[in-house]
């Protein structure tokens, strides 16, 4: 085992990749994360495992994918999404507000990325169903999203945690990271609190992965403004900004977009946070095919001003600022096939009625006359002339609306209908630490923190600005927990022979590791196997600490027989 020490703190999309990073790079690695095993995986999780790749054509795709088949190749229109197509609808959804140098860096490295982790064991399949209709028997996939976790957001962070144990890396849980362990200007370990007990844990370098600060309502409220407090969280209820703090308080500069997040239209009736048995299924995206109503019966966004991919991640603030932070999606009978399939589960707000009167008389909180007014306006303003499409941009629009609608706009007048209460969802926030384009944590001189890196939704590496591209957090991730985790490992091993108190307190690391596992067994560790990693430790020159816990284990063995 490498006597270089990388701790990633948490064990996320970003944070596993990092940790599988470092490893490959020769580092010994620690990843903590502070909840319970049983709902490890950050937000990656919740996610529905779409992630954004640039790719020149279906040949590029077979490399990344080597399940597809002749028979989808053959019934499918995959396009292209090229480097320059990436890069413009990055910079036209952030309204040019992202940094062109590390937009360029996630778009070039997007693909060999993600051929490194199918290498790593991720599989990866196109997205039949949410990116592609058949229309006259062929897909096409549209908005520049084609790719996908096999298994979603869980198969994604599985096969990472799959590949993280083969090699060896030991995640502790529970283990929340409290303060960064900062010597003379540099980056030496961390403050841990796990089970009710504070610990240091020391490391030549520190990955914060953490995720942002969505989960804590005192912050959104101070940072997003006035009724974001009210907003659910779609993901983990552990991203309280923790590793954010930490670098805050060692003098790291805050960065990016702190007033702005990533917010979707969210079941009116979800929970406060996520469900990891529902995932990401209350999110509702599929209203470009259908209107939204609030609560006075009125439209208030272009449902259809483009693909959902580019618009769906800042319509859930315009949820939030209608009366009661509520909408209603409502939809006919032609449009309910195209639906996704987050319509259809069981934990799901919907009315369903034959007659459009009954159906608007039953939504909960809306004025069923205005309501119906607005629907005749809408139908009675709709470009019919122009074919429904829901592949491309249709331009099936209206005309002399107060709110448009741009395109796929179609009269609501065929039975059955149905409408779902929608609120609003966070699922992260934009502003974060300012970072370069090796993921290193910069002061306010904008100078590197030594021993300090980051990546994921704690890293502003200034990819969102005023909204965030569809489907692109899992690439960022993946490209930069990647890259942070080589930078971490590279530091590591450029760091000098370790002084006699950092031996020192890695002997308190490890001693504080065995009686913890020992006493409060959670695993399948033996204590063989740590007498023998021990006395590898004695040989290469560890003494003090290390003699107290060679006699713990000593005793503990005796006493097991």
């Amino acid at each position: 085992m490498s006597s270089r020490k990388v701790i990633v703190v948490g064990a996320g999309n970003a944070g596993l990749c990092a940790a599988i990073s470092a490893h490959d790079q020769g580092a010994s690695v620690v990843v903590l994360e502070c909840a319970p095993e049983n709902e490890r995986g950050g937000n990656s999780r919740f996610t529905a495992g779409a992630i954004r790749v640039a790719y020149d054509g279906v040949e590029e795709l077979k490399a990344l994918m080597p399940d597809l088949s002749s028979q989808e190749i053959e019934k499918t229109d995959f396009g292209t999404y090229t480097q320059g197509q990436f890069f413009d609808d990055m910079a036209r959804v952030t309204e040019y507000r992202s940094d062109p140098d590390l937009v360029d860096l996630l778009v070039k490295r997007s693909m060999e990325t993600l051929l490194w982790m199918r290498d790593k064991g991720v599989r990866f399949v196109p997205i039949y169903g949410r990116q592609a209709f058949e229309v006259d028997g062929r897909f096409k996939f549209w908005g520049g999203l084609t790719v996908e976790a096999w298994g979603g957001g869980p198969g994604l962070v599985d096969a990472l945690f799959l590949t993280a144990e083969r090699a060896g890396i030991e995640v502790f849980y529970k283990a929340r990271a409290v303060q960064l362990i900062q010597e003379e200007g540099e980056i030496r370990g961390v403050r841990v609190r796990r089970e009710g007990r504070m610990f240091d844990m020391t490391a030549d370098a520190v990955v914060l992965a953490s995720g942002g600060f969505e989960a804590n309502t005192e912050w959104r409220a101070r940072y997003l403004g006035s009724g974001w407090d009210l907003a659910k969280v779609r993901g983990s209820r552990f991203n309280t900004g923790d590793g954010i703090r930490m670098a805050l308080d060692a003098g790291a500069m805050p960065y990016g977009n702190w007033s702005g997040c990533h917010a979707v239209g969210w079941d009116r009736n979800a929970p406060d946070f996520g469900d990891l048995a529902v995932g990401d299924g209350f999110q509702k995206h599929s209203y470009p095919f259908g209107i939204m109503i609030n609560a006075n019966g009125e439209r208030f966004v272009d449902e259809g001003a483009d693909f959902r991919n580019y618009t769906y991640a800042k319509y859930g603030s315009e949820i939030l600022k209608q009366p009661g932070q509520f909408a209603w999606q409502i939809f006919d009978a032609r449009v309910s096939h195209l639906l996704r399939d987050e319509y259809r589960i069981r934990e799901v707000t919907k009315v369903s009625a034959d007659s459009l009167e009954d159906l608007l008389e039953r939504l909960d909180g809306v004025d069923a006359l205005r309501a119906r007014m607005t629907i005749d306006a809408y139908n009675a303003a709709i470009s019919a002339q122009i074919d429904f499409n829901p592949n491309v941009k249709d331009g099936r629009g209206t005309v002399g609306l107060p709110v448009p609608k741009s395109n796929w706009a179609n009269r609501i007048d065929k039975p059955p209908f149905s409408a779902y209460a929608v609120t609003c969802g966070i699922t992260f926030t934009f502003g974060g630490l300012r970072v370069d384009s090796q993921a290193r944590v910069l002061d306010m001189e904008q100078t590197p923190i030594p021993g300090l890196f980051a990546a994921g939704e704690c890293a502003c590496v200034s990819i969102n600005g005023a909204n965030r591209l569809g489907s692109n957090s899992l690439s960022e991730c993946l490209v930069f927990g990647a890259r942070a985790g080589r930078a971490a490992a590279t530091h590591a091993s450029e760091q000098g022979t370790p002084t006699d108190s950092i031996l020192q307190a890695r002997a308190t690391d490890e001693e504080q590791r065995i009686v913890s596992r020992f006493f409060k067994s959670e695993g399948q560790e033996r204590v063989a196997d740590i007498r023998n990693d021990l006395q590898k430790n004695m040989e290469k020159g560890l003494t003090g600490k290390v003699v107290s816990v060679w006699m713990i284990c000593q005793r503990n063995l005796k006493e097991s027989f």
